[in-house]
């Protein structure tokens, strides 16, 4: 192979975290699926695009939505941590959290507020809402005027409103 991802001895502590089920994988050909997986996400090309040394694309690609149901990767997760813990490497202290995907309520966040600021705030959120819903109303409405306006003319037209059954 000619795009080794992994050492020898990643793929030993790698390899007993990937199940092996009745009918497939081979365990032979699980280094490489797993290889193609991290080439995916290395790359960020498409599953399409992978090249053959790691297996037929769509096989891999299943491979890791299998995977991925089964929570492998964040078993992985866990065990790498264990493992760096037993070996007195883990740092905490590196540990961020992207806050673009994270959304915690004003409390978590240490924003404190007296009660008159919220019930404010929660007043003019139903007021806006409010609002938000009679101008979708509204517009339900003037469709709808439209729509009655559009038929009348074609009622009008010659031919339009009557039909000769």
């Amino acid at each position: 192979m000619t795009r080794v991802q992994l050492t020898d001895a990643e793929w030993e502590f790698i390899g007993p975290y990937l199940p092996i089920g009745e009918y497939g994988p081979y365990p032979e050909r699980l280094r490489q699926q797993f290889e193609g997986v991290i080439w995916r996400f290395k790359t960020g090309g498409q599953w399409r695009e992978m090249p053959a040394e790691f297996g037929a694309w769509s096989t891999v690609s299943n491979r890791f939505r299998q995977w991925r149901d089964a929570g492998v990767f964040e078993a992985l997760l866990e065990g790498a941590i264990a493992e760096a813990a037993k070996r007195g490497e883990v740092d905490l202290s590196l540990v961020s959290v992207d806050s673009t995907t994270v959304r915690a309520h004003h409390d978590a966040a240490g924003m404190h507020l007296a009660p008159e600021a919220v019930t404010a705030l929660e007043k003019a959120a139903d007021e806006a809402e409010k609002a938000r819903q009679k101008g979708a109303a509204r517009r339900n409405k003037t469709d709808r005027t439209l729509q009655s306006i559009r038929n009348a003319k074609n009622d009008d037209a010659p031919g339009g409103g009557a039909s000769c059954d």
